[in-house]
């Protein structure tokens, strides 16, 4: 049953999707642009990225990346099923009677729809055998993603890199535990055993010392992600994931367009200092 409904769910998400980019290309679109990024190798899976090439497509070529961006479901030949490919773009589209607007609604429900149907196993790799045995060499997460878009006239739409950190939150024991853990792990050919004890040991005391009641949290970084920012006033503005190209409706001649540029990672980025951690190799922090 749970196949059955994870296909048919998926069925449905695929055909709006496909209706999506029927629709789009029959569609008023007034202007398409589409930043290509590198793509994903299988070594980019264990180092994060200190520079990425933005290349600007801009036309119909971009409408084309655009649509194939959305359509962007399955493995294939890629080289990475661990990192998914980022297609950052942007498309200015006439909508007056809300046909377009009303499908990236059913495309984004189809998605949440779809998801749903995979949570409602419990067991993770039963979830996976049931997920991969319906929609075979699907990229699960990619079906998740949502396409986002705006209908109302804002100041301005601009792209940007966003480096975002995972947070968990945890008590002094379950941080004890982590590093005796580590302190079990030996690879005599990558590591010198001796100086790695030593390391952990010395990040053991650091954590004992602590109170019981003492705040931990580990704020790892995670890659760095294009993100498209909309303004209206200094105060009111987002930002969403620019994962898809993002769709302005309708839009406003005086509406200010920006361009996502190629990223430099900086050593010098003043939010970096504010970081004490009292375990490097884990971001381990304490907090109030």
């Amino acid at each position: 049953m749970n196949k059955f409904n994870i296909r048919s769910t998926f069925d449905i998400l695929n055909e709006h999707i496909n209706q999506l980019c029927h629709e789009l290309t029959e569609a008023d679109i007034k202007k398409a642009t589409f930043y290509e990024l590198p793509d994903i190798k299988k070594q980019d899976e264990e180092t994060a990225p200190t520079n990425i090439a933005v290349t600007k497509i801009e036309g119909e070529k971009a409408l084309s990346k655009c649509l194939d961006a959305y359509r962007d479901l399955y493995l294939n030949d890629r080289e990475s099923g661990k990192l998914l490919q980022r297609f950052p773009g942007l498309l200015l589209v006439n909508d007056p009677k809300e046909v377009i607007k009303s499908r990236v609604n059913a495309v984004n429900l189809a998605k949440e729809n779809f998801k749903n149907a995979i949570l409602e196993i419990s067991n993770n790799d039963a979830r996976f055998e049931a997920v991969h045995s319906a929609v075979p060499n699907l990229m699960t997460l990619a079906a998740y993603r949502k396409i986002h878009s705006e209908s109302t006239a804002p100041y301005s739409v601009r792209f940007t890199w966003m480096k975002k950190h995972a947070t968990r939150v945890l008590s002094k024991e379950l941080a004890m535990e982590m590093l005796n853990r580590s302190s079990l792990y030996s690879n005599p050919r990558m590591i010198d055993q001796e100086k790695w004890q030593q390391l952990v040991e010395q990040e053991k005391y650091r954590v004992s010392s602590l109170s019981e009641n003492a705040k931990l949290r580990i704020r790892r970084p995670t890659r760095v992600t294009p993100e498209v920012n909309v303004r209206y006033t200094a105060q009111n503005r987002y930002h969403v994931s620019a994962a898809l190209p993002f769709i302005l409706f309708n839009p406003h001649p005086d509406t200010k367009l920006g361009e996502l540029s190629h990223f430099t990672q900086k050593d010098d980025h003043p939010r970096k200092r504010e970081y004490n951690f009292l375990v490097d190799r884990i971001y381990l922090e304490r907090f109030e």
